[in-house]
């Protein structure tokens, strides 16, 4: 069975590889503008619109194929935060998250196809709690300047140069990188399970 990861995260194709899992990579154009509020449908309906956004060419070429799509939020106080505005965009982010416990949010989305045709799909999320320490305003500008927050959700990535700022965490590690494995694996393996 083929797989596909409707991505281009770098964060998201290493994770998959350490499952063990070989695949494709096809980056989706979808729409990611979505006005909803409650965090888990957010990352829900944006993972399955990645993820739908492939399978609709690989119904074309009547593929045996499983694709995977999946966005990732960071919240503070029900406030959804993506990827900063510019330097100046990263700094306010780490100045609000500084001495705060937020959330991070992953929505994957998972579709089965069979001779070009979709035979099952679902979405699920996972939300794991993360505590930054206390950061000073030397600290914020230093890191910001290393380039690492301009293209990642809160402006921090737990994985790089900001895993210093971390800590505490509750739930799962790798959701806040950008895929929660263990619950990926499992979904993925119910979905085939369910078709055999």
């Amino acid at each position: 069975m083929k797989i596909i990861l409707a991505s281009g995260s770098p964060r998201r194709k290493e994770l998959l590889e350490q499952a063990g899992y070989e695949f494709e990579i096809e980056v989706s154009d979808a729409d990611e503008n979505i006005s909803v509020d409650e965090p888990g449908e957010l990352v829900e309906q944006l993972s399955f619109r990645k993820a739908h956004a492939v399978v609709v060419n690989h119904l074309k070429e009547e593929d045996d194929c499983t694709v995977i799509g999946a966005d990732t939020v960071v919240v503070l106080d029900g406030k959804v935060l993506g990827k900063p505005d510019g330097e100046s965009g990263a700094v306010k982010m780490l100045k609000d998250l500084s001495g705060r416990t937020h959330q991070v949010y992953t929505g994957v989305s998972l579709f089965l196809i069979e001779k070009g045709k979709m035979v099952n799909h679902q979405s699920f999320h996972v939300c794991t709690d993360v505590t930054m320490r206390q950061l000073s305003d030397q600290e914020i500008a230093g890191y910001v300047a290393t380039g690492e927050p301009m293209d990642k959700a809160g402006a921090y990535g737990i994985q790089g140069k900001a895993a210093v700022f971390i800590s505490r965490i509750c739930g799962d590690y790798y959701n806040v990188v950008g895929l929660p494995v263990c619950e990926t694996v499992q979904q993925l393996q119910k979905l085939w399970n369910q078709s055999n």
